[in-house]
């Protein structure tokens, strides 16, 4: 948890200072080219990711090489798919309204950095703490010194996605020996295996193929109604939003789903649902008051952390995509697990497009202002209204649902976080406010967490502390 944790926060970094040195028309630029990566990479390669994180463990490792074989072959066929298709793009295709050297580097990034995510997947699966730290540390300060070096020294959108591809690849090529299974040799590779895998993963990758597609959508329309510049202030609140919401769903989710996937290989379905749906009030307890956290502070943030050509329209949108991002991360986090344990993925489709159908119903409906505020508020609704479909989907595979005693502890709890929080919103933004703000809500938050004993975790918490203190 602390290695996805530290992680996040140095992506937030770098995230800021890419802003910042490039400025709000460059990092426009940057950001749409980024959205391209996040398609053409879920599009090709996230089924890997997903299936390893499922079917991969040290068990399948040594049973099982054909898993492992057919995944490797599998990733090397796709990324030479791409190249032959870009190839053959660049040589007879129509010439884009896109600086066509940022869509030759967003494809790199997407194949570069699906690779990366695979791997840290096999690793994840299997346990490795040790060798999950190093490949995100090594990422880490190879990212920080190619990426926001990059951005710093020549102000520039493509050296800046050079130095991602740089940091990815140089962790790869330095960690090779690691990461290479003696056991998962080319001729174990199965045809009929690799369509398994890819079938369990084709349901989730289209429904996040969906949600990538949202924001690429919505930044298009930004640059082409407005400008870049606008399109950089409305991506870098969404990006900043987003990352924060996966640095908690994922710092839960790599403890929270492989505890999962072990209760229902080592004892059943039952089991496994019951753990689906105290991690399903686990993650609300962390999200719910995050994302409430973050608008009373929000001041603060601004000012402190915020570029300053970024600062007010970052605040505004953020504030508007608030909810959405609450309901993004409650998909990815809380609900699709759901169907991942059930191996019953098609539903993900259906609620990710009810929630572009809502969004494009948005588009339309939402009258256009000075800003891109009706936009902010479409994405948005694509969000809350996919996980309300995505709720009412997982009804129909009668799942062991959070006891209602834990949802309310949750909402009560963050209520009174937010009363208290209230209270201090006349106080000057600055470091010494940001400070206070949140040493009070987190200890609203916690003393109500406590008392209503949310998803049993006053239980955990005390079991911890009885068992640090017992003699080794």
């Amino acid at each position: 948890m602390l290695a996805f944790l530290a992680n996040s926060l140095t992506n937030f970094v770098i995230g800021i200072l890419v802003a910042k040195y490039l400025g709000p028309g460059e990092y426009g630029r940057f950001a749409i080219a980024f959205s391209i990566v996040g398609v053409v990479q879920t599009a090709l390669f996230d089924w890997m990711r997903l299936a390893a994180t499922r079917f991969y463990s040290e068990k399948v490792r040594e049973n099982q090489p054909v898993v492992r074989a057919s995944l490797d072959l599998s990733f090397v066929v796709v990324t030479c798919g791409l190249a032959l298709a870009t190839l053959l793009y660049a040589l007879f295709g129509p010439k884009l309204d896109f600086d066509s050297t940022l869509i030759l580097l967003a494809l790199a990034i997407a194949a570069v950095n699906g690779l990366f995510d695979y791997l840290i997947a096999l690793v994840r699966a299997r346990f490795e703490d040790q060798l999950f730290w190093r490949l995100v540390l090594g990422k880490n300060v190879l990212s920080l010194v190619l990426t926001g070096g990059g951005a710093f020294l020549f102000h520039s959108a493509a050296v800046a996605m050079e130095g991602v591809i740089a940091s990815l690849l140089g962790t790869v090529i330095a960690a090779r020996a690691s990461l290479t299974d003696r056991h998962a040799q080319s001729h174990f590779a199965r045809r009929n295996m690799a369509a398994t895998l890819a079938a369990y993963s084709a349901p989730i990758v289209a429904a996040h193929l969906i949600y990538q597609a949202v924001p690429l959508a919505t930044r298009a329309v930004v640059a082409d109604v407005f400008d870049f510049a606008e399109t950089g202030q409305f991506a870098l609140a969404f990006d900043l939003g987003m990352r924060a919401i996966l640095a908690l769903g994922s710092a839960l989710d790599v403890l929270l789903f492989q505890i999962a996937v072990a209760a229902h290989e080592n004892h059943g379905d039952d089991e496994a649902r019951w753990q689906v749906g105290r991690n399903m009030a686990v993650v609300l307890a962390v999200l719910l008051p995050g994302c409430v956290g973050v608008y009373f502070i929000m001041p603060s943030i601004e000012l402190l952390i915020v570029p300053g050509q970024f600062r007010g329209p970052f605040g505004h949108y953020l504030s508007l995509l608030l909810p959405g991002l609450f309901s993004m991360g409650m998909i990815l986090f809380a609900v699709n697990p759901v169907f991942q344990i059930a191996k019953k993925t098609g539903p993900m489709i259906a609620a990710a497009l009810a929630g572009a159908l809502a969004g494009v119903v948005l588009f339309f409906l939402l009258p256009w202002g000075e800003d891109a505020s009706n936009l902010a508020l479409a994405q948005c609704g694509v969000y809350v209204v996919a996980l309300l479909a995505t709720l009412a989907f997982a009804a129909r595979e009668k799942p062991i649902w959070p006891r209602l005693r834990d949802l309310g502890a949750s909402v009560a709890a963050t209520l009174g976080m937010a009363g208290a929080l209230a209270s201090m919103q006349d106080l000057a933004p600055g470091f010494v406010t940001l400070v206070a703000q949140i040493c009070v809500g987190a200890l609203a938050y916690g003393a109500l967490t406590f008392v209503f004993d949310t998803a049993g975790l006053r239980g955990e918490l005390m079991g911890w502390a009885k068992s640090r203190r017992q003699p080794v």
